[in-house]
């Protein structure tokens, strides 16, 4: 098995935020790591309204890692809250705050709590493809088949 990657962890507000808990496994089998919301205050999001949710804390990804920001499902499945940019991607060389773009696709007014978990976090390793200009792509069986060409 590969060592997992080392990521840093800064809490931005140390004094304020210190009952914000960092981002973190819930069970030993989980892929994602949840992270929470550090508002000063309820924020409560309107059906249709977007809010930029601080988390209170950055990070550093080793090269050549992403950390990409998901819904939490029971945020979405009950509530319709999710993440408007999902999944969003968080790059190695980001050193600034953490924050989550939530959306409120529900039919009632959605209330964030401090400290409430309100997405996951999971660190997958990349790389930077090479491109490579040409005249003529190889044949598939697709080819320029789109949306719904390959049955339903």
């Amino acid at each position: 098995m590969i060592a997992p990657p080392v990521i840093a962890i800064k809490r931005l507000r140390p004094g304020r935020d210190q009952d914000i808990p960092l981002p973190r496994y819930m069970t030993p089998q989980a892929a994602g790591m949840d992270i929470c919301a550090a508002v000063d205050e309820p924020l409560t999001l309107a059906p249709g309204r977007i809010a930029l949710v601080p988390t209170g804390f950055a990070m550093a990804l080793p090269d050549g890692y992403e950390a990409q920001v998901r819904p939490r499902s029971g945020l979405a499945v009950r509530y319709g809250v999710t993440v408007v940019n999902a999944p969003g991607t968080i790059d190695s060389d980001y050193r600034g705050e953490v924050k989550v773009g939530l959306i409120n696709l529900g039919p009632a007014p959605y209330t964030i709590q401090r400290g409430e978990r309100i997405a996951q976090m999971i660190v997958q390793q990349v790389c930077q493809a090479r491109i490579e200009v040409v005249e003529v792509l190889d044949e598939t069986l697709r080819n320029g088949g789109g949306f719904g060409s390959t049955g339903k």
